[in-house]
């Protein structure tokens, strides 16, 4: 092959590409993600260090009173280690793992994606990007049927950069929801920050109270009207159902307020 054939190869004119084609494009944290990595040899022949996958999402950061939004790198994955691609080739390397339980979910268009590369020396390295649409496992849903039939309707759902709070991310996804008719008058807002655990769930309580009078006032002056509470719920809480859940949850709010 022709030297200059090389160097187009080696600006990604004429060189290797790759497709991903998922098991399917919905998944909840801890299940299984699979699919298959299809390759296709280009003009030159190749030689790809490795194959990995990316997941990846963004959250907000807020610096000089402006917010930018960052990509993040949830989990890397090899998926093959130094292969040859001759010209035309084509190739099917299959994956699997499990979807990490700090991944946010796809609500609020929270974007989540399967960013896919090949490591070739002295090349562009070609990319394929799939999103994907990350649900509720069974705990996370148990806990949202428990706030609902609390009278709460969902508001907002966003990711925002709390390393403090975040558990081996840098991040938070803060779940927000108007309240309903029962507590309307004491509180503005109910926000949930989700922690999925292998034997269970843990939950970060805020509540965004209505401040009344002179010394409503005064609490929010001070930041006061905000109450912060942890509630950990194992797998005998969450086999109870909604209504435990719910109990639990009303138990956490109306002491806030």
């Amino acid at each position: 092959m022709s030297f200059f054939n090389k160097m187009l190869a080696s600006v990604g004119i004429g060189a290797a590409q790759i497709d991903t084609h998922l098991e399917k494009s919905s998944y909840y944290p801890g299940e299984e993600v699979r699919g298959i990595i299809h390759i296709k040899g280009g003009n030159v022949e190749q030689t790809v260090d490795r194959i990995y996958l990316k997941l990846m999402t963004e959250y907000t950061r807020e610096s000089d009173d402006k917010k930018y939004i960052e990509s993040y790198t949830i989990a890397k994955i090899n998926v093959s280690n130094r292969l040859t691609l001759k010209p035309g080739d084509q190739q099917e390397i299959p994956f699997a793992f499990p979807l990490p339980l700090e991944t946010p979910l796809t609500i609020s268009r929270q974007p989540v994606w399967i960013h896919t590369g090949l490591d070739i020396d002295n090349a562009i390295d070609p990319k394929d990007r799939d999103f994907i649409d990350v649900e509720p496992n069974e705990d996370a849903s148990i806990v949202f049927d428990a706030v609902e039939s609390l009278g709460f309707s969902f508001k907002i759902a966003t990711c925002e950069y709390h390393p403090r709070l975040g558990q081996g991310v840098p991040f938070v996804q803060e779940i927000e929801f108007y309240p309903g008719s029962s507590y309307a008058g004491h509180i503005k807002e109910l926000e949930l920050i989700l922690y999925p655990e292998q034997e269970g769930i843990s939950i970060l309580v805020e509540v965004d109270r209505r401040g009344r009078g002179v010394s409503g006032w005064l609490q929010r002056s001070l930041d006061m009207d905000e109450q912060h509470s942890w509630v950990t719920l194992d797998k005998q809480d969450l086999a109870q159902g909604p209504s435990h859940v719910a109990q639990i949850l009303d138990r956490v709010i109306r002491r806030s307020i």
